[in-house]
């Protein structure tokens, strides 16, 4: 995977760097029993009041149906493409398999088309593979972890991630997350191995306003150029610098930890993630 950059014949062009689709996507339209329609909200809820402000417009988009839970075990499936999705930074990987079926994954590094993975306890852990991490060897590099058993990958599936199997304890897997942080997932959990690709998704610049309005994001108005009944920091007579930095609820916006100290699940974590 490489970026291209561009001559700076435009102001847009000029800090333009975005990714290369030629040599990487193999497919341009989409399997179409697994796609659906997918509506745009605006930042509307059901009653048609804006909830999420700085949102609406953008492109159409249509949702491919990503097979998260890999439970088609000791099916042998073939990699028939790997295509662009336009709802992740990830790429995904069309699978025929051999009893008929087709399913999406996300697409790791080294994936390639006419490649043959599998899913289940006694497959070889191999790039592309999805087992128990029971079954996977200690200091393997692993992405689309489950966090409870069948419930499907939570963790680790945006472009270039990846966490690492550290260690076992009992009836738990010590896993190392990509923000830093190291906790305990069930033996049971599923993972699948390799590194997400795409990863030089980072490295992409959007150039101009106009491409984040294509993604369906609309310009964010600043708290200090409010007025005081808008936001906190809003007001005063020529430039603030607007007091201590806060949300429009009020909440302070730097520092302040909003994770509930009671939450069950943190008996599960070893160490917290690295500022």
């Amino acid at each position: 995977m490489a970026v291209r950059k561009f001559k700076p014949t435009t102001p847009g062009q000029r800090h333009k760097v975005i990714g290369v689709f030629k040599g990487t996507i193999t497919a341009t339209t989409p399997e179409k029993s697994l796609t659906v329609g997918k509506r745009s909200t605006g930042g509307r809820n059901s009653s048609g009041h804006l909830s999420t402000r700085y949102r609406g417009g953008g492109h159409k988009r249509k949702l491919r149906l990503i097979d998260f839970k890999r439970t088609n075990d000791g099916v042998p499936a073939t990699v028939k493409s790997i295509e662009y999705d336009p709802n992740r930074s990830a790429r995904i990987a069309l699978l025929y398999y051999q009893d008929g079926s087709k399913a999406y994954i996300i697409a790791p590094n080294g994936l390639e088309v006419g490649q043959t993975v599998m899913s289940g306890a006694d497959v070889a852990p191999e790039v592309g593979n999805t087992l128990p991490l029971s079954a996977i060897p200690v200091g393997t590099l692993i992405h689309c972890i489950e966090l409870r058993p069948g419930q499907g990958a939570s963790m680790a599936r945006s472009a270039g991630t990846f966490a690492q199997l550290t260690s076992r304890e009992g009836d738990y897997a010590i896993i190392k997350l990509p923000s830093g942080e190291t906790r305990k997932v069930l033996l049971t959990c599923r993972a699948t191995v390799g590194v997400v690709g795409n990863s030089d998704h980072a490295l992409e610049q959007s150039g101009k306003a106009g491409r984040s309005r294509w993604l369906g994001r609309r310009p964010h108005n600043r708290g200090v150029v409010m007025n005081p009944v808008d936001h906190p920091m809003g007001g005063g007579e020529g430039r603030q610098s607007g007091g201590h930095p806060r949300s429009r609820t009020g909440l302070y916006a730097k520092g302040l930890k909003t994770r509930s100290p009671k939450k069950h699940s943190s008996k599960y974590i070893i160490e917290r993630r690295k500022k």
